[in-house]
Formats: structure tokens, C-alpha cells, sequence
């Protein structure tokens, strides 16, 4: 969520506050998926349906969220391209209500469980001896830190070593000159907010899958997260995104128990982190 986050204010230096509810659209369109391929038998029938049934919820929540996000761009956000900058982030918080709100009217206020495949059920794993206790290490959690790497990979070598990488780079340095060098930056811009609906689509079948639960409210405060994530590695930065996604999971999972905190409280931990980083390193 975080790689979407930085690649898009690294073109358009504007907080797309609607993204963790593009990720949500996503979790959705992979969770129908998934149901789908259970209602059909299809799930479990063999390691081989198993694995389909996963690529294509990805595929699914990727297309979804990635047509989301272009939408998004083209009604939410383009008119107000040459208005002041506080504009387009009111736009974008009143995007991400109304995403919270159209799924809510879909999909209804309940809660609904991921069906994950029998050879990716959330609570198996590797069971490792750490300070003489055991950790369990899962499946899940394994597959989506290294999707999550694999797709920090795909998307430095698309920024930096690509023909449309080497246009959002122009774009993100001056648009209109950028624009006399024969680039259409609508288009390069639409791209932008293409990737990012892919990377947050992504982002909302492994939450589904790993963690087991979605709702119309689920990718607010992940959103949020991510933010934080993307200004700890100095937003505009992909593998910094990258890094402070990975510190701040870290810092939530290990600090309220060294700290003697409730472990209810670690979203305290992270906007606070938030805004010491803000006040002490704004530029990550």
C-alpha cells in the first residue's frame, strides 16, 4: 500500500487519501473470486485448482482496484489538477467516503471471512525456537512478504529502467516541460494511478488472505499505515516505502510488549512515530 502511496506523490506531490479504500475494493474483488472457486468445488480439488484459484483472485483484485483507481483519477481528481493543492486532498478524502460507502451498500455492514485454500490455511507455518519459546511463522505471512518484495523489484525496474519509467520520472520533475518534449502527461499520469490500483489491489488479497477478515471500512486505517510507512522512508522513495512498511510492522508487533503496553494501543505506536518523524526527519 505504501508503494502506491510514494509512486503517486512522487508524480503529482498529492496524498491519494482514498488508496486504502482502492486496496478494499480489491480485497473484495479476490474474496468474490475465491468464493466463487469454493462454491464450484473448485478450491480444493486439487494443489493444482488451489494455486489457479489464488492467481486469480490476485488477477482480480488488481483489475478491479486498478480500474478503481484510474476512475479515481479521471473524475476525482483530474478537473482539479491546476487548483490549489489543499483542493485535491478534500477530493480525495471525499473519495475515500464515498468508496467506504458504496461498498457498505453492496456488501452490506457484516464482516466477511477470506476462504483460503486448504494448502494456505492462516494458522499453519513453520514453528521456530526463538529465546527458548516457539514462533510460528505462517504461510500466509511468508507469501506476502515476498509478493511484497517481488513487487518492490517490479516496480524500481519499471521507474528506473523503462521508457514509460523514464516519463513518470520527467513528469514528477516538470510537467510542462515534460509536455514541450512531446510527453502526454495525462496519460503518464493515468498510468501512475493504474500501477498503484495494481499495487494496492495486490496489497488487499494478501490482507484477505493473511489476515483473514474484510469489511468497507477495512483499508482506512492500513491506508493510514501506509502513509506513515511511506513518509518513515521518505515518500517518493520506493524501497524507503518498502523499509518503513517492514519497520513499522516490526516496531507494532515488538513494542507494546517491551514497552508493557496494552497491545490494543499500537496504533498509537505508529502515528506517533508518525509525527516524530514529521517534526524530527520530514524528509524520511
Amino acid at each position: 500500500i505504501a508503494l502506491g502511496y510514494t509512486l503517486v506523490y512522487g508524480i503529482l506531490f498529492m496524498i491519494n487519501f482514498a488508496h486504502g479504500d482502492v486496496m478494499m475494493v480489491g480485497a473484495f474483488a479476490g474474496y468474490f473470486t475465491l468464493e466463487a472457486f469454493n462454491g464450484a468445488g473448485l478450491l480444493n480439488r486439487s494443489v493444482g485448482w488451489s494455486i489457479l484459484a489464488l492467481l486469480a483472485a490476485f488477477a482480480a483484485g488488481m483489475l478491479v482496484a486498478m480500474l478503481t483507481a484510474i476512475a479515481l483519477e479521471r473524475i476525482a481528481y483530474r478537473p482539479l489538477r491546476k487548483a490549489p493543492r489543499l483542493v485535491p486532498l478534500i477530493s480525495a478524502i471525499g473519495a475515500s467516503i464515498f468508496l467506504e460507502n458504496a461498498a457498505q451498500l453492496m456488501f452490506g455492514t457484516a464482516r466477511h471471512d477470506y476462504t483460503n485454500p486448504t494448502i494456505l490455511d492462516r494458522n499453519i507455518g513453520w514453528t521456530l525456537a526463538v529465546g527458548g519459546k516457539e514462533v510460528l511463522v505462517t504461510y500466509t505471512g511468508v507469501l506476502t512478504f515476498i509478493l511484497s518484495i517481488l513487487l518492490m523489484i517490479g516496480l524500481y525496474v519499471l521507474v528506473h529502467r523503462t521508457k514509460m519509467g523514464k516519463a513518470m520520472r520527467a513528469v514528477a520533475e516538470d510537467k510542462e516541460i515534460a509536455a514541450l518534449m512531446g510527453i502526454d502527461v495525462d496519460r503518464v499520469i493515468a498510468n501512475t494511478f493504474a500501477i498503484s490500483g495494481l499495487l494496492a489491489g495486490a496489497a488487499g488479497v494478501m490482507w484477505g488472505i493473511h489476515m483473514g477478515i474484510i469489511y468497507h471500512f477495512v483499508g482506512f486505517v492500513p491506508g493510514l499505515k501506509a502513509f506513515t510507512a511511506a513518509v518513515m522512508g521518505g515518500i517518493g522513495n520506493i524501497p524507503g516505502a518498502m523499509l518503513g512498511g517492514l519497520v513499522l510492522g516490526v516496531l507494532e508487533a515488538v513494542a507494546p510488549a517491551v514497552l508493557g503496553m496494552p497491545y490494543q494501543l499500537k496504533d498509537v505506536i505508529a502515528f506517533s512515530i508518525l509525527v516524530l518523524v514529521l517534526i524530527f526527519r520530514p524528509t524520511g
